[in-house]
């Protein structure tokens, strides 16, 4: 089991920035790869940006250029740092976690709002 414990939500203006926080209970160094997915009103819930255990990362299109994933070992932590945020931005972020341990199994935190006005 891993609890993942999500902070940094929050409402910001267009072009501005907002940083994520994911803590998992147990060490990073146990979990094969973690990310980020949002689930806007209506919308299905998407994939924003991961990070695997060798450090590889991967974008959505549409936040390219904008997010970056990234792992603090020492502070046991997963960041979603976003940038010049736009209104459609705007959804409950969620912290997943993969873990395989013979099958593949995942987790999700609870989700942190993220409001983007324009």
């Amino acid at each position: 089991q891993v609890q993942l414990v999500e902070s940094g939500g929050g409402l910001v203006q267009a072009g501005g920035s907002l940083r994520l926080s994911c803590v998992p209970s147990r060490s990073i160094f146990s979990i094969n790869a973690m990310a980020w997915y949002r689930q806007a009103p209506g919308k299905q819930r998407e994939l924003v940006a991961s990070i695997n255990s060798g450090g590889s990362t991967n974008y959505a299109d549409s936040v390219k250029g904008r997010f970056t994933i990234s792992r603090d070992n020492a502070k046991n932590t997963v960041y979603l740092q976003m940038n010049s945020l736009k209104p459609e931005d705007t959804a409950v972020y969620y912290c997943n976690a993969v873990v395989v341990a013979g099958r593949m199994y995942g987790y999700w935190g609870q989700g942190t709002q993220v409001n983007v006005s324009s």
